[in-house]
């Protein structure tokens, strides 16, 4: 995913990056056995980029989502592609929030 991530992730990344937001976030982080979407480590929080065949697996989502919170302490936020691919700057003002 790193080489080839999804239109909504590309779209994200291009307004995370380069420390715009003033921290730096990791794209593609590991966290054993994860690798999540985004992640910034000042304020340890992981972004995931969610799209459709999420819906299909909500509880797979949650069950991951809390295994990372418990075991690396840290806060998971999903954000739906569909907002990013609409509204890239309505989902960074949702990061920025979760800041």
């Amino acid at each position: 995913m790193r080489k080839a991530p999804t239109r909504s992730e590309a779209l994200l990344w291009a307004q995370l990056r380069g420390g715009k937001l003033g921290v730096r976030v990791r794209r593609q982080h590991p966290l054993w056995p994860y690798v999540v979407d985004f992640y910034v480590p000042a304020h340890r929080l992981v972004i995931e980029v969610d799209g459709g065949i999420h819906r299909f697996q909500r509880e797979h989502d949650r069950l991951r989502a809390s295994f990372l919170a418990n075991t690396y302490r840290v806060r998971v936020l999903c954000i739906d592609a569909a907002l990013v691919e609409r509204d890239v700057l309505a989902a960074v003002a949702i990061v920025r929030a979760a800041l």
